[in-house]
């Protein structure tokens, strides 16, 4: 593979993401192999669609309830653990809950992806306290508040530049993959740009 721009100094990208959102997964999986092949030094974060949508009347308080659970475990692993566990942790979450389609087995999928990870059991009871929710919240505010309040997950910033998405599907491979993000980094890079867009004609797949 031939890298299409060359690259002499490393790139910090953030990577905002719930871990529930299929869409988030798959343009995280795109992000590892643009990383693969590119001078990118990755972080990632988490972001909330339970708090984003908590003033959403519309929403079921039970689902908002369920949404934050995940997000609370991978708060509670950065502040006990470091920034260090967040990917290897949303791995195993999103591989559980995207790839192998268990969105109702939180509380397994939880425990097994801490195990994967190498975190501590113990790990698993934050999904339901708010000792960490001011972390996560904070986290949340600082990727929302680059792209706006109309948008969702997930949010990657680059060069000083923030955007939602791209939302994708499937994740692209090799050379068509980098050529996405070169795309992708300089129609955000304009700061008078703010939305392509077109209907989904597929939901994600996961391959």
């Amino acid at each position: 593979m031939t890298d299409t721009v060359a690259s002499t100094t490393v790139t910090p990208v953030d990577f905002w993401f719930d871990p529930s959102c299929p869409w988030a997964w798959m343009t995280s999986r795109w992000m590892d192999e643009v990383a693969a092949h590119r001078d990118l030094a990755v972080t990632f974060h988490v972001m909330s669609l339970g708090i984003l949508n908590e003033d959403n009347e519309g929403m079921d308080p039970a689902n908002l309830a369920k949404l934050i659970r995940y997000t609370r475990v991978v708060t509670a692993a950065t502040e006990l653990h470091g920034q260090a566990v967040v990917k290897p942790l949303y791995d195993a979450l999103g591989t559980r809950i995207h790839v192998e389609g268990r969105k109702d087995d939180q509380d397994a999928v939880i425990a097994e992806a801490l195990a994967e990870a190498g975190l501590p059991a113990e790990l698993a009871a934050f999904a339901d306290t708010d000792e960490y929710d001011a972390a996560m919240r904070a986290s949340h505010a600082d990727g929302i508040d680059r792209v706006g309040q109309d948008v969702g997950t997930p949010v990657i910033a680059v060069n000083g530049t923030a955007f939602f998405g791209p939302v994708i599907s499937p994740a692209p491979k090799g050379e068509i993959a980098l050529t996405l993000w070169d795309g992708v980094v300089a129609a955000a890079s304009y700061p008078g740009f703010f939305e392509l867009k077109r209907s989904r004609t597929v939901g994600p797949i996961f391959d």
